[in-house]
């Protein structure tokens, strides 16, 4: 049953090549955020291991396991359980030999394996080959009405498009979360970057803003090869202001309430979605229109 308030926690970490390294650190992280009240927690995308996608290399699928049955899955599923926490887990799945998804998957406070949302935007850019290892996802948009809340989880390069939150919004999630791994190339000047980081918030916060939903959105930190991910890890409200935002360097767990109440309250004084014209978006499912 939902609540009005819930508690939801960000764990922004950085990563090594130790795979068992990275989990514990996300398990030290779960904890850390359960003893400051979370109900749900929230980790960064791949969390296990360095961002592998800057690079093509056929040795990287290696770091791919199952999902709900592999390692991770157990260690979140059985530590779900012990907390009484949602947890939010993205992980490299081998759903089968030779396919590979970004995945998240979702452990409700029981333990219980919810289900996943297999990410349907996959980049390729410099530093961010990702097609080289996941296929597009077929789960559909998803939410998880989890003990403390219906939430929808979108990943990463996800965030950029307002199709996908306005779809998981409609379906009925209080609020969205956004797993990532984004950051600036190391030769770009401080107003690139500046750029880069105020365009990846403030289209998040639009989605919060257009669907009347708080958006958690959870980064890491770190240099890897030529990148440093730029942190940033933040909570907006129903309107998309920022009720809190992590810095660029540390690794930090943080609580964040949320007030579900807020929702109505917001879109009830700006009600986009009565106002929505639905019968004049056919258009929107082409790719262009010539």
């Amino acid at each position: 049953m939902n609540q009005k308030k819930v508690k939801v926690g960000l764990v922004q970490n950085a990563c090594s090549a130790d795979v068992a390294e990275n989990r514990q650190k996300a398990v030290q992280g779960i904890r850390e955020a359960a003893a400051k009240g979370a109900q749900i927690v929230c980790l960064q995308e791949l969390f296990s291991s360095l961002y592998f996608c800057d690079i093509e290399n056929y040795d990287n699928f290696q770091l791919a396991e199952s999902i709900p049955d592999g390692p991770s899955g157990e260690t979140f599923g059985a530590l779900a359980k012990e907390l009484g926490v949602v947890i939010i887990a993205s992980l490299f799945e081998r759903r089968a030999q030779g396919l590979y998804h970004n995945t998240v998957a979702v452990f409700d406070a029981d333990g219980s394996f919810m289900g996943k949302y297999r990410k349907n935007h996959i980049p390729d850019d410099p530093g961010y080959y990702e097609k080289f290892y996941f296929t597009p996802g077929d789960t559909g948009y998803r939410v998880f009405k989890t003990k403390f809340a219906t939430i929808g989880v979108l990943i990463c390069w996800d965030q950029w498009y307002p199709e996908a939150a306005r779809i998981t919004s409609l379906m009925g999630a209080d609020m969205l979360f956004y797993p990532t791994a984004i950051g600036w190339d190391l030769s770009q000047n401080e107003q690139t970057n500046a750029e880069q980081f105020h365009a990846w918030q403030t289209i998040q916060k639009s989605h919060a803003v257009a669907n009347g939903v708080h958006v958690i959105s959870v980064n890491r930190v770190g240099i890897e090869g030529g990148m440093k991910f730029w942190g940033g890890s933040f909570v907006a409200n129903p309107f998309g202001w920022v009720l809190y935002q992590a810095d660029h360097e540390s690794e930090l767990v943080h609580v964040e309430e949320l007030d579900l109440a807020k929702t109505d309250q917001y879109r009830t004084h700006w009600p986009f979605l009565r106002d929505r014209r639905i019968e004049t978006y056919d258009p929107i499912l082409k790719r262009y229109i010539d």
